[in-house]
């Protein structure tokens, strides 16, 4: 299962209120993973982007759909955006005023 899904947002997380389960939606930015084949960077609602998509990678995995995860875990503790940034550049300073200088 190679699908990357690319936007992982609260409003794409649905949740059945008879048994609780959690369903993904939304898999209109879903690619398969290939080995060299590059992918558009521009994907992703800016607040729940990975910092390698803002800096403008066009080879990257699963991993942006962990980031994504990430943030909606955080914003789970007070119901605020974890990195809540105005725009690509802000989001960057706003993600690296939390976590520290991005390497």
């Amino acid at each position: 299962h190679d699908v990357i899904h690319r936007d992982i947002k609260p409003e794409n997380l649905l949740i059945n209120p008879k048994d609780n389960a959690l369903r993904l939606c939304d898999f209109g930015f879903a690619r398969t993973m290939s080995a060299d084949s590059p992918l558009t960077d521009y994907v992703a609602t800016r607040w729940y982007r990975a910092p390698e998509l803002l800096l403008g990678s066009t080879h990257y995995g699963k991993d942006v759909d962990i980031w994504a995860l990430g943030c909606i875990m955080g914003e789970l503790t007070d119901g605020q955006p974890l990195f809540a940034g105005e725009s690509e550049v802000d989001q960057l300073f706003v993600i690296q005023k939390v976590l520290g200088p991005l390497t």
